[in-house]
């Protein structure tokens, strides 16, 4: 982006400002304009300060902390300034769109990111390979689904490598602890996938034969607050071995019969990292209870259970909230990447007002959103194949379609 460019988009934001301060005062259309020129505008500054960082370092043995000076900014920043520098260096094509405004300086974070976390520098020159054909999309793209897209990219990468990763996955788990300033010890675990998901539906079924009638007086009645208490406990009472049996550890899988998987079937999702060899997978679910949900342009054609309750309870049933995380793996509000278990289960018409606990009444949302809609004055609708309707308090009206597992 050339200066004359770079100085229209600020007399834009100028221009929004000033009227906005006036007595007429500005429309959203030209606060829009403005907010895009100020997501241009931050882009070329980014692409120059990694530029410039960049530079530095050609005399400057330490130029994160000469940069961070210049800039009163933090010598964090600065490394990662030059971490977007050297990304930059490997896909070149990447300078020229940030230098644009195309993309931001998290898409090309994202991208530093997922190469970072590849096993090897074979699978890192093989993804800076794929995305250099992918500028298109990252400069259409979301950051969200720009890291999607990568984590797809990098699984594919890893798909032939499994057996080798989990090795390698074994070898790098970790188990810390420490006390924190209120004197609560604090533990930190880093596991293998399979162990960990062991362990997580291990911990998930004693939460639920411990306290499926009550849960204990010292329980937060915040739900994601309340989950973390419950998972600790459940974490405690196995350690110290006096927790009930538990039964087999179970399986969500996901046959949405909507997207294909590319060789003429259904699109399934088994809710476990793709990086788990497809031998390990089947010694998985041997021993465990595998829970099929057939879902199609968001309606669930097949789930086990009852999933409409009427009246005869306000919490949902462990089926409704399985058939739901088919449906969605984070929260229903569009742009929300809120994980599902950290999200409310909302009545579209609210129980207080006669709204039954049924499968069509029934929305994940996030405790933020959730809020809005209690008390901001956010009304929710839901269509026929669960395509929501939003209406914001200043008359706006925001429609989408059907749910999407792409969204995860």
């Amino acid at each position: 982006m050339d200066v004359t460019a770079v100085v229209e988009h600020v007399e834009q934001v100028v221009a929004a400002r000033a009227a906005g301060r006036g007595v007429a005062g500005v429309d959203n259309v030209q606060v829009q304009e403005a907010l895009r020129s100020v997501g241009k505008i931050q882009a070329w500054l980014s692409s120059s300060r990694t530029e410039l960082t960049s530079l530095l370092a050609t005399d400057d043995p330490f130029p994160e902390r000469t940069a961070a000076d210049c800039t009163r900014g933090s010598t964090r920043d600065a490394i990662k300034d030059r971490e977007r520098s050297s990304t930059i260096d490997h896909v070149p094509a990447f300078g020229g769109l940030l230098d644009d405004g195309d993309i931001t300086e998290a898409h090309v974070d994202a991208l530093t990111n997922t190469a970072r976390n590849l096993d090897n520098d074979e699978q890192r020159t093989e993804l800076f390979d794929r995305v250099g054909d992918l500028a298109d999309v990252a400069s259409v793209a979301t950051v969200d689904e720009w890291r999607r897209r990568l984590s797809l990219e990098a699984k594919n990468i890893r798909r032939n490598d499994g057996i080798d990763r989990l090795e390698r996955q074994r070898r790098d788990t970790r188990l810390s602890s420490w006390t924190d300033g209120d004197g609560m010890i604090c533990i930190r675990g880093r596991f293998d996938p399979v162990t960990g998901r062991k362990l997580l539906g291990r911990i998930d079924n004693t939460v639920a034969a411990l306290f499926a009638e009550s849960v204990p007086d010292t329980c937060p009645t915040d739900p994601v607050g309340k989950q973390h208490h419950l998972n600790a406990l459940a974490l405690a009472r196995l350690v110290a071995g006096d927790a009930p049996s538990t039964g087999r550890p179970e399986y969500i899988v996901v046959v949405d019969t909507s997207s294909s998987d590319g060789n003429g079937g259904p699109t399934v999702d088994w809710g476990i990292p793709i990086e788990i060899p497809h031998r390990i997978l089947a010694e998985l679910i041997d021993d465990a209870t595998v829970h099929t949900i057939v879902v199609r342009n968001g309606v669930v054609l097949h789930a086990p259970g009852n999933l409409d309750l009427g009246r005869s309870t306000r919490l949902a049933s462990p089926a409704q909230r399985r058939a739901l995380r088919a449906l969605y793996p984070t929260c229903a509000i569009p742009g929300c990447d809120t994980r599902f278990d950290r999200c409310k289960i909302h009545h579209i018409l609210w129980w207080r007002n006669g709204g039954n606990t049924d499968l069509d009444n029934l929305l994940p949302i996030c405790t933020h959103h959730h809020t809005k809609i209690h008390d901001a004055d956010w009304a929710i609708e839901l269509g026929p194949n669960r395509q929501l309707t939003i209406h914001y308090p200043d008359g706006t009206i925001h429609n989408t379609g059907p749910p999407s597992r792409r969204a995860a």
